[in-house]
């Protein structure tokens, strides 16, 4: 435990929120480290392209406008992503049956790849710097972080 939290935990009030609100900011910073450094290390690029793959390759098709709004970018923004995506044939449209108007991104057969890729690359990184790096203890500990974590960002 890092000493910010080790410190604030003698003094927290009777609800625990000073060691909340700091176990809070810690945890945010370590994630984004965490993050970036699994895409540098692993050398998969983060950019609004590749993150749009990996929604769709998550969360399958579904709209411009709601690509955006996962993304948290505004929808002409995503339309440029969405429109180089189809440029370099990793995603398609098809029409969306639920909007006659509409239509939902899909991705393509080279789309699936790249994404893959990207995963699989991120993940050998990691694989081979928990080797390296834990005890077996220190695994076990991260294995029984993951549903912890998990719930915190599951929906109410």
């Amino acid at each position: 435990m890092s000493t910010a939290l080790t410190s604030s935990s003698t003094s927290t009030n009777a609800s625990g929120e000073t060691f909340s609100a700091t176990l809070s900011e810690e945890l945010r910073d370590a994630v984004g480290r965490f993050v970036r450094t699994v895409r540098a290390r692993s050398g998969t690029p983060h950019d609004a392209q590749v993150d749009a793959l990996a929604e769709l390759d998550r969360n399958g098709p579904m709209s411009a406008a709601a690509l955006a709004e996962i993304r948290g970018v505004t929808h002409q923004s995503m339309r440029l992503v969405v429109s180089r995506l189809e440029a370099a044939g990793l995603v398609a449209r098809e029409p969306d049956p639920s909007d006659g108007r509409g239509w939902l991104m899909t991705l393509t057969d080279a789309g699936r790849h790249a994404a893959a890729a990207h995963r699989q690359a991120r993940s050998l990184w990691l694989a081979q710097a928990i080797h390296a790096k834990l005890s077996g203890s220190e695994r076990e500990t991260i294995a029984q972080a993951i549903p912890l974590l998990l719930r915190l960002i599951k929906p109410d």
